[in-house]
C-alpha cells in the first residue's frame, strides 16, 4: 500500500511517499481503507523532530493522526464495528499510520461517521474537535454564562473550540484577523478581535477561562485579561508537569524537564492569579460519538480551507505549516479496487 513515510528527522526530504506492508490488525483492532486523512501542526512538527522528547518511536514509521474511511475487516475481539462501516478516529498516540491507503486502529479510538459527512469533512474531525471538547468540557470545566476568551478562532481547533463552547453555554470572545472575522462570526463568536490592529490586552479582566492556540506573546496578554483565579489552557505553548503526569502516562522523569522548561510561563501565570495547564488530548471513541452526534444535530459545523490529493501531501504540509489555514486541511484517497 502507499504510504507517507518519515525516514529521519529534520526537512521535508526525510519522509517520502513510498510503498509499505498493510497494517496487520490486532484482536481489538478494525483495519479500515482509509478515504481521507486529516492534516494538524502536530504532523509536521513530529516529521521535524519537535516531539522526539514525548514519543521517539523506531523509524521509519508512517505518520499521521486522523482518519476517515470504510472498516474492510475487524479483530477478533471487535464488538461495536464490522466490515462496511463507516468510521472516523483519531488513532493512538504511539502507532500512528493515518497517512497510508489502510490503517488498523483500536476500535476504542473511533466512531462511526456522521451520516450527513462525506469523508472529507469527516477526517477534518477528530483530533481538532477532541482537543477542542476535552480543554474546554474536561479541563477548563466551561459553564453557561461564562465568558472565554480563545486565541486564534479560525484555524483547526479555533473554528471547533467556539462552537463547542456555545453549545456549553458561554460567551464566546475570539482573536481574528480582517480575513478570518466573517468566519468566526458565522461561528457564533460573540466578541472578536483582529490581532492586527487591536492590543486585547489593555481590555478588562473579564474572562473566566481561556484556550490559547497561539503560544508566546498572545498567551502573555492572555494572563492579563482572566479573571483572578481563572484558568488557561494551551495547546500551543510549553508543556507543565501535568502534562506529563495525566496526558503522557505519568512519567516522572518528563515531569521534571517540563518543570523546567515551563517555569518561566507559570511564574507569569502566579503573578497574574491564573491556573495554567497545557493539554495533549487523548483519543476517545465515546468523545467521537458525541461530536458524530452534535453535527447531525447541526449544533456543530466542520470547516474547510482546502482538500489535497494524497500524492501531493508535501505540498498540504506546507500549507499547514505556513499557519494561513482557516479551518482544516484535508489529503484525500481514492477508493481502492
Amino acid at each position: 500500500m502507499l504510504a507517507y513515510v518519515l525516514r529521519r528527522y529534520g526537512r521535508r526530504e526525510g519522509a517520502l511517499l513510498t510503498e509499505v506492508p498493510a497494517p496487520r490488525p490486532r484482536p481489538r483492532d478494525i483495519l479500515v481503507d482509509v478515504r481521507a486523512a486529516g492534516l494538524n501542526p502536530v504532523d509536521f512538527k513530529f516529521r521535524q523532530g519537535k516531539l522526539r522528547a514525548i514519543h521517539r518511536p523506531r523509524l521509519p514509521l508512517v505518520l499521521g493522526n486522523e482518519f476517515a474511511g470504510e472498516v474492510v475487516a475487524v479483530g477478533g475481539a471487535v464488538k461495536r464495528f464490522s466490515a462496511g462501516d463507516r468510521v472516523f478516529a483519531r488513532v493512538e498516540k504511539d502507532r500512528l499510520g493515518a497517512f497510508a491507503e489502510q490503517v488498523a486502529v483500536d476500535e476504542d479510538c473511533a466512531a462511526h461517521m456522521p451520516p450527513k459527512l462525506d469523508f472529507e469533512s469527516a477526517a477534518a474531525v477528530p483530533l481538532a474537535a477532541l482537543t477542542a471538547l476535552q480543554a474546554l468540557r474536561d479541563e477548563l470545566g466551561l459553564k453557561p454564562e461564562q465568558k472565554i476568551f480563545i486565541s486564534g478562532g479560525a484555524g483547526g481547533v479555533g473554528t471547533f473550540a467556539i462552537q463547542i463552547a456555545k453549545w456549553l453555554g458561554a460567551h464566546v470572545t475570539t482573536t481574528a484577523s480582517n480575513r478570518g472575522e466573517a468566519l468566526v462570526r458565522a461561528l457564533g463568536a460573540d466578541e472578536i478581535i483582529d490581532y492586527t490592529t487591536d492590543d486585547f490586552s489593555r481590555i478588562e479582566k473579564d474572562f473566566d477561562a481561556g484556550l490559547d492556540l497561539i503560544g508566546g506573546e498572545t498567551l502573555d496578554k492572555m494572563f492579563k485579561i482572566m479573571k483572578p483565579g481563572a484558568k488557561i489552557v494551551s495547546v500551543a505553548a510549553v508543556p507543565e508537569p501535568q502534562t506529563a503526569l495525566l496526558d503522557l502516562g505519568g512519567r516522572k522523569i518528563l515531569a521534571a524537564v517540563f518543570w523546567v522548561i515551563s517555569y518561566g510561563v507559570r511564574q507569569r501565570a502566579r503573578r497574574a492569579g491564573v491556573g495554567y495547564r497545557y493539554l495533549f488530548m487523548h483519543p476517545s471513541g465515546k468523545d467521537l460519538a458525541l461530536l458524530a452526534g452534535l453535527i447531525e444535530q447541526e449544533r456543530l459545523r466542520v470547516i474547510i480551507d482546502k482538500t489535497y490529493p494524497f500524492a501531493e501531501i508535501v505540498e498540504a504540509l506546507d500549507y499547514v505549516e505556513s499557519g494561513r489555514a482557516k479551518g482544516k486541511v484535508v489529503v484525500t484517497f481514492p477508493p481502492r479496487l
